[in-house]
């Protein structure tokens, strides 16, 4: 069990956090956390709310600049890693939110996605099989993240002898997004965007002369009521699309995984009847969240369970126990592959809700469904140890055989 205090860097609060979300929860369910000048909020009725507050944003930049919500103004070497993130829907507000999902909605339809999943079904069933039979190994390496960088460069267009490229971009942009990035992490970051965005503009150019059966070239096609994409929007989505779509996914194939191993009881169930998958794959989300906390500033002087919190602060939304919430989940602690209702908030809620949700669902369910079909014994073979991220939590590794 981990030192039940709130400390975003240590080792073992990234193993288990939980231990001091329960104690917040109970003791300071809204606090002010000097490392990270953040107010932490730990009660799922709290984030909840905040979620869909629209006295809360992704960004300030909408309604001031840096130096009157008290920040630095950002380094210039950083301009190019903010001009292809500011260019997606994940930092910006409405209207211009507004306007970006509505463009890549009509593009990035349910019936788009689901019928992708015939894809993810034969990818998840050849990367399984391939691990079982050369008697298993690393399942994050070669089964967790191939999957969803494999869907989602097949989803855009990207050649498959480019796909190899987009697994290291997407890590060295998401390192930006974790507590207080050093330096190196940053330049590292800007570095990817710089090729990444190169890469995409030049796709990008070639569907638009050429279209094919791909979301590039959909995207570069949406127009409504006279309005599409501008080529800086269109590479800012694709961008979003990967390291949302991947990064999560993959650590939340891991932690999993790494849940049923430690409920052998709800495992051994699951492997009865897997029918039970899709709540399972629910409910593995929200007893280990992969993306635990988000943030997000205040635009205008709020009140949290009688806390007064001033407009130019920053809070930050600990999902990880929301989804820990006895008020909500009951027994939270415990693992149950069969829980319903289970109304977590591991994809958000509000305006910024995760686009790409039913994609991922469909990865999770085809991925853990392939896996306990081609290898129904699997097992352990070594304790895993988790990264040193707490924004984006998941396993360095995860050794097992079949």
């Amino acid at each position: 069990m981990s030192d039940v205090v709130y400390d975003p860097w240590s080792p073992g609060f990234v193993a288990d956090p939980y231990p001091a979300f329960e104690r917040l929860r109970m003791e300071e369910p809204v606090f002010f956390h000097e490392p990270t000048g953040q107010w932490v909020i730990t009660r799922y009725e709290d984030v909840n709310a905040l979620l869909r507050d629209r006295r809360l944003g992704r960004t300030y930049l909408h309604v001031g600049g840096h130096e009157e919500f008290g920040r630095e103004p950002e380094a210039e070497f950083l301009k190019p890693f903010w001009d292809l993130v500011r260019a997606g829907m994940l930092d910006v507000e409405p209207p211009t939110h507004t306007r970006l999902r509505r463009l890549v909605s009509k593009a990035f339809t349910a019936r788009m996605v689901e019928g992708l999943r015939p894809m993810v079904r034969g990818l998840a069933e050849e990367l399984a099989g391939a691990f079982v039979a050369k008697g298993g190994g690393d399942l994050l390496a070669e089964v967790a993240e191939p999957l969803p960088v494999n869907v989602i460069a097949e989803m855009l267009g990207v050649p498959a002898a480019d796909r190899h490229l987009l697994r290291p971009w997407s890590a060295d942009i998401c390192g930006m997004y974790e507590l207080n990035p050093s330096e190196e992490a940053q330049r590292t970051a800007v570095r990817a965007a710089v090729e990444f965005s190169g890469y995409l503009r030049e796709l990008a150019r070639a569907r638009a002369a050429d279209p094919q059966d791909d979301l590039i070239s959909a995207l570069a096609q949406v127009v409504d009521e006279g309005d599409r994409l501008t080529e800086d929007e269109l590479i800012g989505t694709c961008v979003l699309l990967l390291n949302a779509g991947h990064e999560a996914t993959v650590n939340t194939t891991g932690n999993g995984w790494w849940s049923l191993f430690r409920n052998p009881g709800e495992l051994a169930r699951v492997r009865a009847d897997r029918s039970l998958i899709p709540t399972a794959v629910e409910e593995l989300m929200r007893y280990d969240t992969s993306a635990p906390m988000f943030e997000r500033w205040v635009l205008e002087d709020i009140q949290v369970a009688g806390v007064d919190i001033p407009r130019g602060s920053e809070v930050a939304l600990q999902f990880a126990s929301a989804n820990r919430d006895p008020e909500v989940f009951p027994d939270p602690d415990r693992f149950d592959a069969g829980r319903d209702p289970n109304p977590h908030i591991t994809f958000g809620l509000g305006i910024h809700y995760c686009l790409g949700a039913p994609l991922a669902r469909i990865e999770l369910n085809e991925s853990f469904g392939a896996l306990l079909r081609l290898a129904p014994d699997l097992k352990l073979v070594s304790e895993p140890e988790w990264k040193p991220g707490f924004v984006l939590r998941g396993l360095e590794s995860l050794h097992v055989e079949p």
